[in-house]
């Protein structure tokens, strides 16, 4: 079995995902380390380099990878359920969990990590808070694709994991 979990960024996806891989017996995997694997580079490098276009493209292949693997938890990146045929590979070869959060703890969350995150470096705080708006806005769509929805703020591991198993089981 495998798990997705899919969210905005500052969602807590790799947080939570190691957690839950743990609490299930499984391995976690990081979407984005995957890549920075691949490609020598880190995610920001790559983006500097080639642009979201290419990111978004290599991004989807190594996502269809990961439908050969087994008893694993996958953290994926914020975009990677929004583009190409990616939220259906995601339904299909595994459970989709989306961690739903809301723009003020995305905010306080991503605050020191500005640098590490392509997409929102050199924004002040209130394109920021514009910009963070409008993504979540055009990107909830696909997130709500999820077969399993949790509130982020609020996760328990342990009620989380019980849900997948349940949900598995269907």
């Amino acid at each position: 079995m495998l798990v997705y979990l899919i969210g905005f960024m500052g969602s807590g996806k790799s947080t939570a995902g190691k957690k839950l891989a743990n609490k299930l017996g499984f391995e976690f995997i990081d979407l984005d380390h995957l890549i920075e694997q691949e490609t020598d580079l880190s995610i920001s490098e790559y983006f500097e380099k080639f642009g979201e276009e290419k990111f978004r493209e290599l991004e989807g292949k190594v996502l269809h990878k990961t439908s050969l693997l087994d008893k694993a938890v996958i953290s994926t990146g914020g975009g990677t359920p929004c583009f190409f045929d990616n939220m259906d590979t995601i339904n299909k070869n595994g459970v989709s969990v989306y961690l739903k959060t809301d723009i003020p703890l995305i905010m306080s969350r991503l605050k020191g990590e500005k640098n590490q995150r392509p997409l929102i470096q050199n924004k002040t705080d209130e394109e920021l808070r514009t910009y963070l708006s409008d993504l979540l806005a055009v990107r909830e769509k696909y997130y709500e694709q999820a077969h399993i929805v949790v509130v982020a703020k609020s996760l328990n591991i342990n009620d989380l994991a019980d849900r997948i198993t349940l949900f598995a089981k269907e």
